[in-house]
C-alpha cells in the first residue's frame, strides 16, 4: 500500500509507464490548455475556473481509463488546496490525493498512481501528490497542519465520490472539533511568515502569497470562518483575494515561470497585461488589496482571541489579547461616549454618533491613548451615521485628532482601522491621493500615506521639545501631502496643507506656521548635509525661509521624526548633529547675533588643527582613524526604554595634505581601492600659522567586508596616487569589471549635475546626484580638476544607494565662476559619470 508522498518534480529523466511516451501526452489537453492561456478574452477568475475545469476533465480521463485497464475500483481523485477551490493560475502547481479503500493491491494502486503522475510531470508542470485511505488522509491531517487545511478544499474530480464525502467530512468535522487548539497554531504561523517575508503593502517587490495581506493570509481566513468560532470582515475581501490572483496569473504568464514574486523588471510588463497605466497603479491595487487582507485578519484573530478567551481556554495566540483585561462583559469608560469592553474601546449604549459628529474622533483618540484596538463594530456605527463634521471643525475635533496623532505607536492600529472603514477619506479628503502611494526608492520603508503616519508617531516622543505640539503633529501628518500632485511635492503639500489646517479649524497665524513647515520640510537635512555652513549666505537663506525661532524649532523636530519614519539609512547620529549645528547658527541669526559669531562646530576642531600642522611640517599626508558609536535617538527609545548599548557605527578618518592638484580625487581613489565606503564627508581649506593652505578632508568610511585597512597602508597609498605612481582608474576599472561579473545590473535613473544657484555668495556649487559606486567620487574629483576649478569646501552625503554631493569651487583667482561657466562645469561632470 503507498501512503503519502509529496513532491514538485517527478525524477530526473522521467518516462511515462507503460506504453505512453513521456513527449505525448494524454489527448489533446496540452493543446487546449494553451489556447486557452493565449485567449485575452479569457482572464481572470473566469479563466482560472476554465483552466480548472479542463484540468478535471484531463485527470479524470486519465483515472478512468487506467483505473478499469487495470481493474481497479475503490479509488477517487482529489483535488486539494488551490487546485481544490478552482483556482489554477497559469504555473500552478497541481495538489492531488489519490484515495483509495483499501483493498487494491499495493503494486497494481502503485502502477495507476505513476500513470496519473507521470503525464504531469512530462508537461512541465508541479505535483504535490499522495495515495491515501480515509483513514491515513485523517491520521495525517491531525498530525500535520498544512494537509488538514488543504483537505479543507477538498474537491472531487472522479472515481468513487464516497470515499471523497468521508474524507471532506471527517476534515471538517476534525477541524471544527480541533479549532480552539489548531487556531493558535496556525496564528502563530502566519506571524511566522510574515516575520520572515514582510508586510505585502510596503514591499517594493513583494511575495503576493507568502507576505503578510497576501493569498496565503486570504487562503487562512476561509479556514477561520470554516472552524465556526469567528468570521473575516467580508467587506472587499474577496475583491481584494481576486486581484491579487489575476495579478499573479499575468505574473506567470509574463515571466513564464512559476513565481509569486513581483519584481521591479517584471512590473511593468505585469501592468500592461492586466489593462493599468503603469507599474505605480499595479503597485497601488495590490497593496490597497493586501490592506484589506492584513485588517481583515488583525479584526478576525483578535475576534478568535475573544471567543477562546470566553470560553475560559487559554489560548497561545501570541498578540491577539490587547491592552487591559477587564472581566467578563464589563464596560470601563474611557472618554465621553467610549467605553473598553472585552479588550477593545467600543461606543457606550448611551453614545449617538448621528448626533456627535466628533464622536468618531474621540473613540480613535480615546483608544489610542488606552493602548487597545477601537472595536470594528463601533467604527462602522460611526460611519453609517452620515453626519459630516462641520467645516471649519469645531475645537474639540481639532483636540481629539492631535491626541489620536500624539498616542505614539499606537495611534497606527487605530488609524489603520479608520482607514480600512472609509473614515479617513471623510475627514481628510485630500487623503485619498496619498492612499497607498508606492515610494519607488529603497530608502523609503513605507508607502506615503503609513509614512505620513509613522512621522507623527515620531513627532510624538519629540512634543516635549516644541512650544507647539499640536502644530508639529499636524505637520508630521500632511509633510509629504504633496506627493499625490504632480511637480514639486513640497510646493504643492504647501497649498494643500493651508486648505487642510483651515479646514482643521486653525487660525490664520497657525495655518501659515503648518504650511511653512510642510514647504521647507527637506530643508534643514539637505543644507546641512550639501551646503558650507560656515558660508553665510547658507545660513541666511534658511533663516530667511523660516522666519522666526519658534517655527524652526518646530521645523527640527519635524526634520528628525520624518528622517527616522524613513528608514535606518536617513537619520543618524552624524547627521543629526549637522542639522543641530545647522539649527543652532541660523537661530543665531534669527537672534540678530553678527555672522562672526555664527561660527559653532563648523570651525576645525583641535584634532583638524593639529593634523593640519602636522601636515605643513612634515610635507605630506597626516592620517588619523577614530571609530565612532552613535546613541540612539530619545525617538528610538522613549522615556521609559532602556537605551540599547552603543555599537560602532563607522570610523572618522582625518586626512590633511598641503594643498596641491588632484588631492580630493587621489584620496577617494585609494578609499575606493581599498573597499571602503564613505558615507559623509566634508573637506575645509585650512591655513594653519600662515604656513600656506592645506586640505583637511573629514571622511566617515565603513569596511564594505571585512576589517579596516591599517593608516599605514592608506597613507603609504595616497602617496603613491599623489606622485602618481598609484593608477588609481586602471585599478578601480579593474575592479569594476570583476564586480560586474559577479553582480546583477541594477537599473538606475542617470546621474544629474546641477548648479545650486544662489547657495552661496562666495563659490559655486556643484550638486551632484548619482547612483553610488565604486569610485563614484574618485571620477567627480577628477572631473572637477580637470575643469579647472579649485574645490574650496565639499560635502558629502550616501542616502541608501543614492549619492547627493555638493562641491563649493571657484575658478583661479578664488571668485565664483561666471554661468555659463559654471553650467559647463556641471556638464563635464555629468558625462565622466555616465
Amino acid at each position: 500500500m503507498t501512503d503519502s508522498v509529496e513532491d514538485t518534480a517527478g525524477p530526473a529523466g522521467a518516462q511515462s509507464p507503460g506504453n505512453e511516451p513521456a513527449t505525448a501526452p494524454e489527448g489533446g489537453y496540452p493543446a487546449a490548455r494553451l489556447r486557452l492561456l493565449q485567449d485575452e478574452t479569457s482572464i481572470g477568475p473566469d479563466r482560472r475556473a476554465a483552466l480548472a475545469r479542463l484540468t478535471d476533465d484531463w485527470l479524470a480521463g486519465l483515472l478512468a481509463r487506467h483505473g478499469t485497464a487495470a481493474g481497479l475500483s475503490g479509488t477517487a481523485l482529489v483535488a486539494v488546496g488551490g487546485y481544490g477551490r478552482g483556482e489554477l493560475s497559469p504555473r500552478s502547481d497541481l495538489d492531488l490525493l489519490l484515495l483509495h479503500d483499501g483493498r487494491a493491491d499495493a503494486g497494481a494502486l502503485a502502477a495507476l498512481a505513476d500513470r496519473l503522475w507521470y503525464p504531469v510531470w512530462d508537461l512541465g508542470l508541479a505535483l504535490d501528490h499522495s495515495v491515501r485511505t480515509p483513514a491515513q488522509a485523517r491520521k495525517a491531517a491531525r498530525e500535520d497542519l498544512k494537509v488538514q487545511l488543504g483537505l479543507l478544499d477538498a474537491r472531487h474530480l472522479a472515481g468513487d465520490p464516497d470515499l471523497t464525502a468521508t474524507v471532506r467530512t471527517a476534515a471538517y468535522a476534525d477541524w471544527r472539533e480541533s479549532a480552539p487548539k489548531r487556531l493558535p497554531e496556525l496564528h502563530d504561523l502566519c506571524q511566522e511568515r510574515a516575520e520572515r517575508q514582510g508586510e505585502l503593502q510596503y514591499l517594493l517587490e513583494p511575495d503576493l502569497k507568502e507576505a503578510r495581506g497576501g493569498l496565503r493570509d486570504a487562503t487562512a481566513l476561509r479556514a477561520v470562518a470554516a472552524s465556526w468560532l469567528a468570521d473575516a470582515p467580508r467587506g472587499g475581501l474577496e475583491a481584494a483575494r481576486t486581484r491579487l490572483l489575476d495579478a499573479r496569473d499575468a505574473l506567470h504568464l509574463t515571466t513564464g515561470r512559476a513565481t509569486d514574486r513581483l519584481s521591479l523588471q517584471d512590473q511593468d510588463q505585469v501592468a500592461t497585461a492586466l489593462g493599468m497605466l503603469d507599474a505605480d497603479a499595479l503597485l497601488r491595487q495590490t497593496y490597497e488589496s493586501a490592506r484589506t487582507i492584513s485588517y481583515a485578519a488583525d479584526v478576525t484573530w483578535r475576534e478568535v482571541g475573544r471567543v477562546l478567551r470566553a470560553r475560559s481556554l487559554k489560548p497561545t495566540l501570541r498578540g491577539l489579547l490587547h491592552g487591559r483585561t477587564a472581566g467578563k462583559g464589563e464596560r470601563s469608560p474611557l472618554a465621553e461616549g467610549v467605553v473598553e469592553l472585552d479588550g477593545e474601546a467600543v461606543l457606550a449604549r448611551t453614545a449617538r454618533p448621528e448626533r456627535d459628529p466628533v464622536l468618531v474622533l474621540r473613540a480613535a483618540a480615546a483608544a489610542a491613548q488606552a493602548g487597545l484596538p477601537l472595536a470594528t463594530h463601533s467604527i462602522r456605527r460611526c460611519a453609517t451615521a452620515n453626519r459630516p463634521l462641520p467645516v471649519p471643525w469645531p475645537a474639540e475635533a481639532r483636540e481629539q485628532l492631535v491626541t489620536l496623532l500624539g498616542a505614539g505607536t499606537h495611534t497606527v492600529p487605530v488609524w489603520e482601522a479608520l482607514e480600512a472603514e472609509g473614515i479617513i477619506p471623510r475627514l481628510l479628503p485630500d487623503w485619498e491621493r496619498v492612499r497607498c502611494r508606492p515610494q519607488r526608492n529603497p530608502v523609503h520603508t513605507w508607502t506615503v500615506d503609513r509614512h505620513l503616519v509613522e512621522t507623527a508617531v515620531r513627532a510624538a516622543a519629540l512634543t516635549r521639545r516644541v512650544h507647539r505640539p499640536d502644530l508639529l503633529l499636524v505637520a508630521a501628518l500632511l509633510h509629504d501631502i504633496g506627493k499625490g500632485w504632480p511637480g514639486d511635492h513640497s510646493v504643492a503639500g504647501e497649498t494643500i496643507a493651508r486648505d487642510v489646517a483651515a479646514r482643521l479649524g486653525f487660525g490664520a497665524r497657525d495655518t501659515t506656521v503648518i504650511a511653512t513647515l510642510v514647504r521647507h520640510h527637506l530643508l534643514l537635512i539637505e543644507t546641512a548635509t550639501r551646503r558650507d555652513l560656515d558660508d553665510p549666505a547658507t545660513v541666511g537663506a534658511v533663516a530667511e525661509a523660516v522666519g522666526s525661532t519658534r517655527t524652526l524649532e518646530l521645523l527640527h523636530a519635524l526634520t528628525e521624526a520624518d528622517a527616522l519614519a524613513t528608514g535606518p539609512a536617513a537619520w543618524s547620529a552624524w547627521r543629526g548633529g549637522l542639522v543641530a549645528d545647522l539649527v543652532k547658527r541660523v537661530a543665531a541669526r534669527l537672534a540678530g547675533e553678527p555672522d562672526t559669531e555664527l561660527r559653532g562646530t563648523g570651525e576645525p576642531t583641535a584634532e583638524q588643527e593639529r593634523l593640519a600642522i602636522e601636515a605643513r611640517r612634515t610635507g605630506g599626508p597626516v592620517l588619523a582613524l577614530h571609530t565612532r558609536a552613535e546613541a540612539p535617538s530619545e525617538a528610538d527609545t522613549g522615556p521609559e526604554t532602556p537605551a540599547p548599548a552603543q555599537e560602532p557605527v563607522g570610523v572618522e578618518l582625518l586626512i590633511a595634505v598641503p594643498d596641491q592638484p588632484g588631492v580630493l580625487p587621489a584620496a577617494a581613489g585609494v578609499l575606493a581601492l581599498h573597499r571602503l565606503t564613505v558615507r559623509a564627508a566634508d573637506l575645509l581649506l585650512l591655513d594653519p600659522i600662515d604656513e600656506g593652505p592645506v586640505l583637511v578632508l573629514s571622511w566617515r568610511v565603513a569596511a564594505e567586508y571585512g576589517s579596516l585597512p591599517q593608516a599605514d597602508r592608506l597613507r603609504a597609498d595616497l602617496l603613491r596616487a599623489l606622485d602618481g605612481t598609484l593608477d588609481i582608474p586602471a585599478r578601480l576599472a579593474e575592479r569594476e569589471r570583476a564586480y560586474a561579473r559577479r553582480s546583477r545590473a541594477v537599473l538606475a535613473p542617470p546621474p544629474r549635475v546641477t548648479v545650486a544657484t544662489g547657495s552661496s555668495d562666495t563659490a559655486t556649487v556643484i550638486e551632484v546626484r548619482a547612483q553610488d559606486a565604486h569610485g563614484l567620487l574618485h571620477r567627480i574629483g577628477r572631473a572637477l580638476e580637470a575643469a579647472g576649478v579649485a574645490v574650496r569646501s565639499a560635502h558629502i552625503s550616501t542616502l541608501g544607494a543614492n549619492a547627493v554631493d555638493a562641491f563649493y569651487v571657484t575658478g583661479p583667482d578664488g571668485a565664483p565662476l561666471a554661468d555659463a561657466a559654471a553650467h559647463e562645469v556641471a556638464a563635464a561632470v555629468e558625462r565622466a559619470l555616465q
